[in-house]
């Protein structure tokens, strides 16, 4: 979802692992709970001309402590005009608003103590529609005609609804709403919901007032509306569901691909989560100026251009592999993360760990043509490992406490090894057991909040495995093990001794307390290079397994897949037995990458480069012509060459 998409990961985005000196962190208090919303009634009427808006609020509310005459709420960039607070058939009127701007809060004061239990807040405000691509904004776009012309759209993530109405712009926080938008009877009007009324706005023949129907209780990040001129490709899924993609007008063609992406995919996540989609429509938009690769808002997604469109004359197959993973990416939150949302940012890792991971399931199960787990290790599996090696690196779970410090957690380390460790957990359970998981998990929490632990409790309670235990390895410590092992032949067995220790891009790791993983291993053999012969948990720094019936001409791979997040390091005897399998390709070619990739990750120490330099030549020899593995094996020792000496 919002800064690094699946696009920007697969397209060398330049993101990449956080300083581990974070900036001093700002105090930070959450919002008072005594009063706590239940349904806001909005009302707005963005003006596209001079870029503006009105707009107004009713939001019943709860009051859970009667003694309270004040009511906090966020608000950035909104100058509040009046508010009021009615129940028991009493009104009374703010005495004052008191702005908080550097927290982006409200504080409105009431001559009275406020009657406990439900009453209507009151708040009429304006605001602008800015140009800074967040919030209620305007979004600039070029007619057929060649007219500049703007549209009026929302992002919201993390922390921007609260510059398009004064809410209560917390996660944890849910709410219905009902939304009505005033707008020019020539444009598209659009929200999570379908549209229940459409009538001409009493004081403006010129306006339309468009009410939609009341979304489920959800988080504000999660509301969305859009003002402009589009055109649409519509159909159905199997179960139903309206899919509409709207694009720039005269470019509804480029938007059919994307629709049967869509199509399909709901049905997948339906069957698969076992938990139907709730909403009666969804509709994918392109919007033409727009920060983040796309946005999950709640039936009414929101994209870039370029990864949603695919012109079927001009487009390559790469780009429609890139519009299909987001599509698959921003849907899977229609669940994991819509229906069932984080508490707070701090979980924020597991809303686009888990998106990022299920993406590529749900594009292979779409598109089995693809090989696109090939291509996950490639862009997102070696990345994450390219980036958790270096030493400012950071956990993947990182505490979240003013708002402010989300977007420090949009990176590489949040998305492709989170999506990697996801990946790897699933394999360790089982698909059937992880199914079982997330049904549980769904369905005890839709329509509230939950954390980290709470899918690990319920994944755990579906497959009878450590999940915490293993899982908390994973994302509470930065980096990951490289696994060394060694083989030796005893008769017809084989046997294994395996440890583990703490792979550094800058050398040996050379602290005091070397962490340890709890790592799921699989082993696989000659015998069927496809299926796991053997699978065990290290959770100790070494160990030693025997592999029966294992010929000494039979050669042993450890990670199968390439699904287990960590480097292996073979002895040179392991790695020769493997070479048959390269050249025959036997070995399938996630496989081949993987151990190449492993390869050229261990030419760090100038001590090893002979060694490492010799390795390398016998796989690349067993996959490459001649001149292709000198050109790449010259490249690889000159980069760690260069690397060694301006470390010195």
């Amino acid at each position: 979802m919002t800064i690094l998409s699946p696009a920007d990961r697969a397209h060398n985005s330049p993101f990449s692992a956080q300083p581990a000196n974070m900036p001093e962190r700002r105090p930070f208090a959450r919002l008072p709970t005594d009063v706590s919303p239940v349904n806001y009634a909005l009302w707005l009427k963005p003006d596209l001309v001079d870029f503006t808006f009105e707009g107004k609020v009713e939001a019943r509310v709860q009051v859970s402590r009667p003694a309270t005459n004040q009511i906090v709420m966020n608000c950035a960039d909104i100058d509040i005009i009046s508010a009021s607070f009615a129940s028991g058939g009493k009104e009374i009127n703010a005495t004052g608003f008191n702005y908080q701007n550097e927290d982006e809060k409200v504080t409105l004061s009431f001559p009275s103590a406020l009657q406990a239990g439900s009453g209507i807040l009151k708040i009429d405000f304006v605001g602008e529609l800015n140009d800074k691509m967040k919030g209620f904004y305007r979004s600039k776009y070029i007619t057929p005609t060649g007219e500049v012309r703007f549209a009026a759209v929302t992002q919201f993530e993390a922390t921007d609804a609260r510059r398009a109405f004064p809410c209560w712009d917390e996660p944890a926080i849910k709410a219905t709403f009902d939304i009505t938008l005033i707008v020019p009877k020539d444009r598209v009007a659009l929200s999570n919901m379908n549209v229940i009324d459409r009538k001409p706005y009493p004081d403006d023949d010129n306006l339309l007032e468009i009410k939609f129907a009341t979304t489920p209780i959800m988080s504000t990040y999660l509301v969305a509306f859009v003002v402009g001129e589009y055109d649409f490709v519509e159909s159905q899924s199997s179960d139903g569901v309206t899919v509409r993609v709207y694009t720039p007008v005269g470019k509804a063609e480029q938007g059919k691909f994307a629709l049967e992406v869509a199509t399909k995919t709901l049905p997948f996540y339906k069957d698969y989560f076992n938990v139907p989609y709730p909403l009666p429509k969804i509709d994918l938009i392109a919007i033409a100026d727009f920060a983040a690769g796309a946005m999950e808002n709640w039936g009414l997604v929101t994209y870039r251009e370029t990864a949603l469109l695919i012109d079927p004359k001009n487009s390559c197959s790469s780009s429609r592999q890139w519009v299909a993973l987001v599509v698959g990416h921003e849907l899977a939150h229609q669940w994991f993360g819509n229906l069932v949302t984080m508490e707070w940012w701090t979980h924020l890792w597991l809303n686009e760990g888990f998106a990022s991971w299920i993406e590529y399931l749900c594009v292979d199960h779409c598109f089995p043509d693809y090989d696109i787990w090939t291509q996950f290790v490639s862009a997102d599996y070696t990345r994450a490992l390219e980036l958790d090696a270096l030493d400012n690196s950071h956990p993947i779970e990182v505490n979240v406490g003013h708002p402010s410090e989300v977007d420090e957690i949009f990176d590489a380390i949040s998305y492709s090894k989170g999506a990697s460790v996801i990946r790897m957990l699933h394999n360790y359970i089982g698909d059937e057991d992880f199914r079982k998981g997330m049904n549980i998990y769904l369905t005890k929490f839709q329509h509230k909040n939950a954390s980290t632990e709470d899918l690990w409790d319920c994944l755990e309670e579906a497959s009878g495995k450590p999940v915490a235990a293993v899982m908390s390895s994973w994302t509470k410590q930065m980096g990951f093990p490289i696994i060394v092992v060694d083989q030796e032949q005893h008769g017809e067995d084989s046997v294994l001794k395996i440890s583990q220790k703490k792979f550094c891009a800058s050398g040996p790791f050379n602290g005091e307390t070397c962490p340890n993983w709890m790592v799921p291993i699989s082993i696989c053999t000659s015998e069927d290079p496809s299926r796991p012969k053997l699978t065990m948990l290290l959770d100790s720094p070494e160990t030693t397994v025997t592999i029966s019936n294992l010929g000494p001409s039979q050669w042993v791979k450890i990670n199968p897949g390439t699904v287990g997040f960590y480097r292996i390091q073979y002895s040179s005897t392991m790695l020769d037995s493997l070479l048959p399998g390269i050249r025959d390709l036997t070995l399938p070619p996630v496989d081949r990458l993987g151990l190449q990739n492993d390869l050229f990750s261990l030419l760090h120490k100038q001590a090893d480069m002979q060694e490492e330099k010799n390795r390398i030549e016998r796989v690349l020899g067993a996959i490459s012509d001649a001149e292709l593995t000198q050109k790449v094996l010259a490249f690889a020792l000159s980069v760690c060459v260069a690397h060694f000496f301006s470390c010195r």
